[in-house]
């Protein structure tokens, strides 16, 4: 089996990938950066977004994994002491391993510049926000106008980013197994003049939102981690991806316990 480690680059990160590459050559794992089967995130969720978009060409046949080494995040099921057992199951054979692969849904980002179009694949969230002036833009829902949006930004998310920067913005947590993507407000202004929805709003796959920006001004727009100032963009299109991540489930680790442990904290019964 090939594989490949993304650490964090903190101490314990970089200690804990070390002693992964040992176990892994001890049972004839060979260290392939070009073609692995498995992608390994040490750190936090921000790690396993920087190896998801590191190889995010090769998602149709990576399944990732995630070791936290701080606080428990959303996308990493193991803890630090763990390992030597995660190793233990990873290399059993392929009728005896509890492996499942679950595939959750993406984000499809086209961007339509006074230069051309590019695409974007997100895990978590899409956002554009104002810079110097407030966001004015029309937001279309299946061709068909919404709404006229005036405020701080707006954020478009995966089910998986749902716990993320949506949720700070009154988003709700959608499940996985559900193929949508949410819109969610930054400050919108809301008076007797300007008028917007004010809630946020989940469309289903086959569904797409166009944003576009009003005024050629400064945009932040992010992708992920990722962030770029713009003041090219003409529009911007986000529906469902016919593409999903892949992640190698080695134990059972459902999502509502996963909310549970990161926003209410466990308590024995």
């Amino acid at each position: 089996m090939n594989y490949y480690v993304v650490d964090r680059g903190d101490e314990a990160s970089l200690r804990l990938a070390e002693h992964f590459h040992k176990l892994a050559s001890k049972h004839g794992m060979i260290l392939d950066e070009g073609k692995p089967d498995i992608v390994l995130s040490i750190g936090g969720d921000g790690t396993m977004l920087h190896a998801f978009h590191k190889f995010i060409k090769q998602i149709d046949h990576i399944a990732f994994v995630g070791i936290h080494t701080g606080h428990l995040g959303f996308f990493a099921d193991w803890k630090p002491d763990e390992i030597e057992h995660l190793m233990a199951l990873i290399i059993q054979p392929a009728p005896a391993s509890k492996l499942k692969i679950v595939q959750y849904p993406l984000l499809d980002i086209l961007i339509t510049t006074e230069n051309g179009t590019e695409s974007h694949l997100a895990l978590n969230e899409f956002t554009l926000k104002g810079v110097e002036k407030m966001l004015v833009a029309q937001l279309n829902i299946n061709d068909e106008m919404f709404e006229m949006f005036r405020g701080d930004g707006i954020c478009i998310s995966t089910p998986s980013g749902s716990t993320a920067y949506n949720k700070s913005l009154g988003g709700a947590l959608l499940h996985p197994a559900i193929e949508a993507i949410q819109i969610a407000e930054i400050a919108s202004i809301n008076n007797r003049v300007y008028r917007t929805l004010g809630s946020p709003m989940i469309l289903p796959k086959h569904h797409h939102c166009d944003i576009y920006p009003k005024g050629h001004h400064q945009f932040v727009l992010s992708v992920d981690h990722n962030l770029s100032l713009r003041n090219d963009v003409v529009s911007v299109r986000t529906m469902v991806s016919t593409q999903k991540v892949r992640f190698a489930r080695y134990r059972p680790f459902p999502f509502w316990d996963r909310v549970r442990e990161a926003f209410i904290g466990f308590e024995e019964k």
